[in-house]
């Protein structure tokens, strides 16, 4: 009579070693990959970050008031400085007396509705 007993607890030792080796192989695969895609990714960061830069500075050469000048005249908008009689100049409002000012320092607030006397 043949005991099973020994040959299954090998052949379960045997199975649990084979599987923790193939888990082993394929974890370090996939931090492999992990790690080529972080590279990829930083790789790419670091295009996206020259070009945002680069753009960067185009935007602020065309906002400057000489290229603007000069767009302006490729462009024969026919725009040009603005005319004395153009331009509204505004009084500057009085400044809030300090009677209506309550304790904190804020402008007094009337009620809704109530009367002035």
């Amino acid at each position: 009579m043949i005991r099973f007993g020994p040959a299954l607890k090998a052949l379960f030792l045997c199975l649990l070693i084979a599987g923790s080796a193939v888990g082993y192989v394929w974890q370090k695969s996939q931090i492999y990959q992990l790690a080529q895609q972080k590279g990829q990714r930083e790789a790419r960061l670091k295009q996206l970050l020259e070009a945002n830069q680069k753009l960067s500075g185009q935007l602020a050469m065309l906002r400057s008031p000489p290229m603007l000048d000069q767009r302006v005249r490729e462009l024969n908008f026919g725009l040009g400085p603005a005319q004395p009689s153009q331009i509204w100049r505004l009084p500057e409002p009085p400044p809030v007396p300090s009677s209506n000012r309550d304790a904190s320092g804020r402008l007094a607030v009337r009620p809704i509705g109530a009367t002035t006397q």
